[in-house]
């Protein structure tokens, strides 16, 4: 039984420290970082998508009348020279005007292809992201399964090891696990105690040896419950 629960342990070690629960951690944290960044990174697009519509549609506006006043002078409508030399100023401050705004436009067109790339290769980071976390799950999951199963095998081998254990000993057997770090029984081998490797002096050699084959026997040292074998050497 002790064989059994030992093996269980280590199972249930195995389960609790396979890679890729780690690995799934860290690459979760890290996607959780980059879709923020693309998240900012995305608000900032479309806040210069605003602006560069704000500012093109600035642009046309101004452009329209400036077509309307060349149109009206060209036509010969401004007969007044004074309205003609307005018109005329005014002309040169909306060329003036529309370099400005198309300075304007093409930072804000510089600004946002720069935030696109950067939203772009966010957006990257996170897909390559997801497929290796896709990839880590599935071999995460195909190992619990297999450690599920074998942990399946011991319990079902377990079972029948408990029948004829009086419940005094499976008692103290199970008080001795929570305290002995998992191991209550140890074989003796080589007068040797399985359990704290400690060699047996001769009084307790003989202590065993005197006792009879259903007697429960505790090492001196550890406490542990000492199991007899052939290869005691007693």
């Amino acid at each position: 039984m002790q064989a059994l629960d030992s093996r269980a342990d280590q199972l249930r070690h195995q389960r609790r420290s396979l890679p890729e629960l780690a690995e799934i951690a860290a690459l979760e944290k890290s996607r959780g970082e980059l879709v923020d960044q693309a998240r900012d990174a995305k608000i900032v697009v479309d806040d210069l998508t605003v602006e560069q519509e704000k500012i093109d549609a600035d642009v046309e506006q101004v452009k329209v009348r400036r077509t309307r006043d060349q149109s009206r002078m060209d036509a010969g409508q401004i007969t007044n020279p004074k309205d003609l030399q307005r018109m005329q100023e005014e002309m040169v401050s909306l060329e003036r005007r529309i370099s400005h705004l198309e300075d304007d436009e093409l930072e804000v067109m510089e600004r946002l292809e720069a935030a696109q790339g950067m939203l772009s290769a966010l957006n990257d980071q996170v897909s390559q992201t997801e497929q290796q976390l896709e990839g880590l799950v599935a071999t995460r999951d195909q190992k619990l399964g297999d450690l599920d199963g074998q942990l399946v095998d011991v319990e079902a081998q377990r079972g029948p090891s408990l029948e004829g254990l009086p419940e005094p000993l499976l008692a103290l057997y199970d008080k001795l696990r929570a305290s002995k770090g998992g191991i209550a029984a140890a074989a003796v081998r080589q007068r040797r105690c399985g359990g704290c490797q400690l060699g047996l002096d001769a009084a307790e050699v003989e202590r065993i040896r005197a006792a009879a084959d259903d007697d429960v026997l505790r090492c001196e040292e550890c406490s542990r419950i000492m199991v007899r074998t052939a290869e005691s050497g007693l």
